[in-house]
């Protein structure tokens, strides 16, 4: 999933009219930021945006594919990411359109997530402090 920084610089000119973005290197690939929320993914020197049950059929329309990654061996899909129909990358202003949409597809799929403290905290059970004992 390499990612060189010719194709990072190339996606930052991209994304231009979305605004300031950041890419940052992660796991063999790179994460899209903007205002320090994750919208698109690059791996392979191809760009995949968050989808949203409502912006999904626009992708499955163009014939887009989920990001798909080996791991450990076996062959890993991740739906929550598709393909940027290679149309859009020569018109600037329809992609700004689609990053749009991905941003507030990853802004409300925050919104939907609880903190992952309370989902690792089961609210049906008792908190117990407990006391440390004094040494003397």
């Amino acid at each position: 999933m390499a990612v060189s920084a010719e194709f990072r610089a190339h996606v930052g000119d991209l994304f231009q009219g979305l605004g300031p973005i950041d890419i940052k290197l992660m796991f063999g690939g790179a994460g899209v930021y903007f205002k320090d929320q994750i919208f698109a993914l690059i791996a392979d020197e191809r760009i995949y945006l968050k989808v949203s049950d409502e912006t999904r059929p626009a992708f499955e329309r163009e014939g887009s594919k989920p990001l798909a990654f080996e791991m450990n061996g076996r062959e890993a899909v991740m739906t929550s990411y598709v393909e940027v129909p290679p149309r859009l990358l020569d018109d600037a202003d329809e992609l700004t359109k689609w990053a749009r949409h991905a941003y507030e597809a990853a802004i409300k799929g925050r919104a939907k997530k609880k903190p992952a403290r309370e989902q690792a905290m089961p609210r049906d059970l008792p908190l117990v402090a407990r006391r440390r004992s004094k040494k003397k």
